[in-house]
């Protein structure tokens, strides 16, 4: 049986989609299910290495992809990714904001110095690439903003999430008002609140495989999700006109561990 990631989905077709952190884990998920679905990428993200090993995944099969290696918190990021876009393939009608330097830490071990880097390359960064995208959106007709939250902020033990949590929900406060500010230029924009494996993830429950037992049977669905199946799939679903009446939400993809209200 041939799952629907896999098989060559026509929904996306002609579109554009910028993926930032694109080398590797949710956000190779999310690019590689796009493609699938039609779309031409461009993978965004530090290390090229891992960029081009997407892009040549996604052209095996007959995908465009191409790659821009930058730090996503530079200034002239968002004009470089636009121009990049536009150059390669005529615009830009998906965003995916994924890039992400923040992870969990106590507060009195996070820092000035660290939690204005957080900011700085998450909401700080995703809104700037946000209002660099807005204008060629709307001279198309309209696009989709997938910003990337996360479940720590409704987590049941909040303990060493707090400058996290801050990070992603600033992000979605963005999101919320951008699917109102921007909904006469035909842009929706959602929140979407993954949990899958990653090598960061991976990492941790290899070295703490006690703590990641208790963490696994605390999902309903009883397992981590795969970054393409759980998240990519639904992603690219998000961004197709099938959703064109969902916008402003956040869409929870964490095999219900959380509670969001």
């Amino acid at each position: 049986m041939v799952s629907r990631s896999m098989e060559k989905s026509r929904s996306l077709h002609g579109r554009v989609a910028v993926v930032t952190g694109a080398g590797q884990g949710v956000g190779r998920g999310i690019a590689v299910a796009l493609s699938r679905a039609g779309a031409s990428l461009l993978l965004v993200g530090r290390t090229e290495s891992k960029l081009e090993d997407v892009a040549g995944e996604l052209r095996g099969p007959g995908g465009e992809a191409a790659v821009l290696a930058l730090d996503i918190a530079a200034e002239d990021a968002p004009a470089r990714i636009v121009e990049a876009a536009t150059s390669e393939f005529g615009g830009v009608d998906i965003l995916v904001n994924n890039a992400n330097v923040a992870f969990p830490v106590p507060l009195e071990a996070s820092g000035d110095d660290f939690f204005r880097q957080c900011f700085e390359a998450g909401p700080r960064a995703g809104l700037a690439l946000m209002r660099a995208v807005r204008p060629v959106m709307a001279e198309r007709g309209g696009g989709v903003i997938i910003n990337l939250a996360t479940s720590a902020a409704v987590r049941w033990d909040a303990a060493g999430y707090g400058v996290y949590a801050a990070i992603k929900e600033a992000q979605r406060a963005l999101t919320r008002a951008a699917a109102h500010e921007w909904a006469d230029d035909g842009i929706r924009a959602l929140s979407v609140a993954p949990h899958a494996h990653s090598p960061g993830l991976d990492w941790w429950i290899e070295n703490n495989p006690e703590e990641a037992e208790e963490f696994v049977a605390s999902i309903p669905a009883g397992r981590i999700g795969d970054p393409l199946e759980d998240i990519g799939v639904p992603v690219a679903w998000l961004c197709s006109d099938e959703a064109r009446y969902l916008t402003g939400a956040t869409i929870p993809l964490d095999g219900g561990q959380s509670r969001w209200g």
